[in-house]
């Protein structure tokens, strides 16, 4: 079987390389291979795995080859963290039916309703913070990202149950980024459980405690009337499949903490890419500012979030280091023809996310921050797709893109900014992200004045 070319070097390198300096490596064999190339970086005797950045290539994996794919075990890893019952655990028609559930709750026009409360939650966070503070704008995005999660999608509201489970998320969501901790859930042989000393022990001790927190909120809001809520978890727990089935315990807690691992880091690292950006180019923001002032005081959070050149900057943030390199990996199920190759079952087939939005000939001046091209030109899902495509699209994108908007805007209308970088930034590794790097700060100089700014 001939399959496009690649590195000639050994697996463990080609493996080495892509853990070590993904980016620089999947930049360098584009350079050289193209848009199709192949890896082996799954071990000496593992399948070939071909990534693909050309839109023809993205869109046949996501729609028309679709059906001779199958995901296959490219995510065992988060099954420790989200359970047997997660959305991206699921295949064929328990795929669809997780998803058909939980759509409609995740919905735009169904988020709407959460506008307020998204604004609110960003001016709590800001309030803590003081002129001339160097502020880690990644981390001050996570806790604004993690109580979006907690108040907007479990539906809680704070206390004593929300204080300990945003202690405890906190905790594990830090831990899971760390390389050491992290290694247990790729090699299942370090999942042994020596004690509460051991990191697999420590895990489990951890989930247990969250999972006991979350299955006491779904007890509690069994007991409560739900109608006009329109928090996720309560609008799950209304949902009902074809069959007229609602989703189990199990399922409601799997499906939260998927939201939770997928939606947190995510947010929280591309509003930092938005600030970093927007604070380089000074006349972008200021265009920015300008749009939003148009809005007048005290603006619906609705119509915030349809303000073109906000919605333009923020995609331009997730275009130009989109969070995750590659979108989720396809697995060859019945032999399939893509870019002039045939490619034999078992074959791993991955479009990469990264490439496809540096490509020159989708993007002009692609390295470059240009919100305007996204006013411009319309791409296709096969050109821009930061949460991914096809039936494997993040069920959560909506509501990333919204929170994004909703806190970018609400922190610029209140605060303004200097930065003192003066070379480029580069993404880090961070856990399965790409994120600014720790060093990277802004200087909170003092309030902003703009007309938008409501006294709540």
């Amino acid at each position: 079987m001939k399959l496009p070319d690649g590195p000639r070097s050994p697996a463990l390198l080609q493996t080495l390389s892509i853990v070590a300096q993904p980016i620089d490596f999947l930049e360098s064999c584009a350079q050289k291979y193209g848009d199709t190339f192949t890896l082996r970086v799954l071990g000496v005797n593992s399948p070939p795995v071909v990534f693909f950045s050309h839109p023809d290539a993205v869109q046949a994996i996501f729609t028309t080859l679709a059906d001779s794919l199958e995901l296959g075990k490219v995510t065992h890893v988060f099954r420790p963290l989200v359970g047997e019952q997660s959305l991206i655990m699921q295949e064929g028609p328990r795929h669809g039916r997780s998803r058909q559930l939980l759509m409609p709750a995740l919905h735009r026009e169904q988020l709407y309703g959460q506008g307020q409360q998204i604004c609110h939650l960003a001016r709590q966070q800001i309030a803590l913070w003081q002129p001339g503070q160097r502020l880690n704008m990644r981390e001050e995005m996570s806790e604004i990202s993690l109580q979006v999660i907690l108040q907007v999608v479990f539906g809680m509201v704070p206390g004593e149950r929300y204080d300990r489970l945003r202690q405890l998320l906190s905790q594990l969501l830090v831990a899971i980024t760390s390389p050491l901790y992290s290694t247990q859930f790729f090699f299942p042989p370090l999942q042994q459980n020596l004690g509460e000393w051991s990191p697999w022990g420590k895990f489990l001790r951890q989930q247990q405690q969250i999972d006991g927190l979350i299955y006491a909120e779904i007890a509690e809001r069994k007991l409560q009337d739900l109608t006009g809520r329109s928090d996720v978890l309560s609008v799950l727990m209304s949902a009902r499949d074809s069959q007229g089935d609602a989703m189990g315990d199990r399922e409601l807690r799997d499906q939260l903490m998927t939201l939770l691992l997928l939606g947190h880091e995510t947010t929280a690292s591309g509003l930092a890419w938005a600030f970093y950006w927007l604070h380089r180019d000074l006349g972008i923001l200021d265009r920015l500012l300008q749009e939003m002032q148009t809005l007048g005081e005290n603006p619906d959070p609705t119509q915030l979030s349809q303000l073109p050149y906000l919605t333009a900057a923020c995609k331009e943030a997730l275009r130009v280091y989109p969070i995750a390199l590659i979108s989720q990996p396809r697995k060859v199920r019945q032999s399939v023809c893509l870019e002039g190759y045939e490619f034999q079952p078992g074959t791993i087939l991955i479009p990469c996310i990264y490439l496809a939005h540096r490509r020159a000939e989708t993007y002009t001046e692609p390295e470059q921050f240009q919100p305007d091209r996204f006013l411009a030109q319309k791409f296709s899902p096969s050109e821009f797709f930061p949460f991914g495509g096809g039936s494997r699209s993040c069920v959560g994108m909506a509501l990333s893109l919204f929170e994004m908007k909703l806190i970018l805007a609400t922190i610029l209308a209140h605060y303004q900014f200097e930065t003192s970088e003066n070379c480029p930034v580069y993404p880090t590794r961070r856990g399965i992200t790409f994120v600014p790097p720790d060093n990277f700060r802004l200087k909170l100089m003092g309030r902003r004045s703009l007309a938008l700014v409501s006294s709540a």
